[in-house]
């Protein structure tokens, strides 16, 4: 048992709400987020500063930022694909940024329509200009175990991008199993390289449930000392340019497990189960993950 701190990132009025058939307005995104924030997690990503004629489902990221105001001890950050989208970003307040380079050629193409190395200069640039403008940043490598275009992902490619990225000034590498194809053996082998190279302190994990692994790959990342994961409220999720990316981790999965690990989280569980309802009548879809007919239960 362990009563070591481990950091839940709320990914879900980003990435679980971007593929979504239902649109929701930035008003009840905002309720969304509000709700979040009141369970105690200690970190939302909230929007992306994209193009909404490619993702309609975050048209208004400007409003959502703005309209946060009010929302303390939790850190708030927000995507954003390009040049543009970080300007966007800075103008409307953001204090966190979070760039999303791929690990391949393929996805890069398919996702920000940038080559790999297009993309990884795209993103070091951001970067930078975020440090001289004081914000912390945030830096993914997608598609870290696998690509739904080009297969498996060398373990040496991820670790060079994330040196570029380390050193353009990003603050936290996230690797990022984007179409939930990892196993938990990969899993450590590629953080056991990441902390031996960068130290554990920086790196984060992300992870899809595709394949019903995504907490044993969270297990895997914990046994290599990381203690910073994303997650996603009643496991919506997926990427629109990511074929097979199935939803992501639920947040009330990953928060219950770590709790009955001894892990810390300070996160709400009644709340979280409180939460995946009002997504629900929201998307007039059924949500949830493994655990939350249990928490439900518990909850009443």
């Amino acid at each position: 048992m362990s009563t070591d701190f481990v950091f839940i990132n709320e990914v879900g009025p980003r990435d679980g709400l971007q593929n979504q058939k239902t649109l929701l307005s930035p008003s009840d995104r905002l309720q969304l987020i509000e709700q979040l924030a009141n369970a105690k997690l200690p970190g939302i990503e909230v929007a992306s500063f994209v193009n909404p004629k490619a993702v309609p489902a975050m048209a208004g990221a400007d409003e959502i930022l703005q309209g946060l105001s009010g929302i303390k001890d939790c850190e708030i950050s927000v995507l954003v694909p390009n040049q543009k989208g970080f300007e966007l970003a800075r103008d409307a307040g953001a204090e966190i940024i979070t760039v999303v380079p791929s690990a391949t050629e393929t996805m890069n193409q398919k996702n920000i329509n940038m080559s790999l190395d297009q993309t990884i200069s795209s993103s070091c640039a951001i970067l930078e200009e975020a440090k001289k403008s004081n914000l912390k940043t945030r830096a993914y490598v997608s598609v870290a175990w696998e690509c739904p275009y080009e297969g498996k992902v060398a373990p040496k490619v991820v670790l060079d991008i994330a040196a570029q990225l380390l050193t353009s000034g990003a603050d936290e590498i996230i690797l990022a199993d984007t179409i939930g194809a990892a196993n938990p053996a990969a899993v450590g082998l590629l953080f056991k390289d990441c902390v031996k190279e960068f130290g554990h302190q920086i790196l984060s994990g992300h992870f899809h449930d595709t394949r019903a692994m995504a907490l044993a790959n969270v297990c895997a990342a914990l046994s290599e000392g990381i203690r910073k994961f994303d997650s996603c409220i009643g496991g919506l999720g997926g990427c629109p340019f990511a074929p097979g990316a199935a939803g992501n981790l639920a947040t009330e999965d990953l928060a219950n497990m770590l709790d009955q690990m001894g892990f810390v989280t300070d996160v709400d569980l009644t709340k979280l189960s409180e939460i995946v309802l009002f997504c629900e009548s929201l998307l007039n879809a059924p949500l949830g993950g493994r655990m939350s007919a249990w928490l439900n239960k518990k909850a009443n």
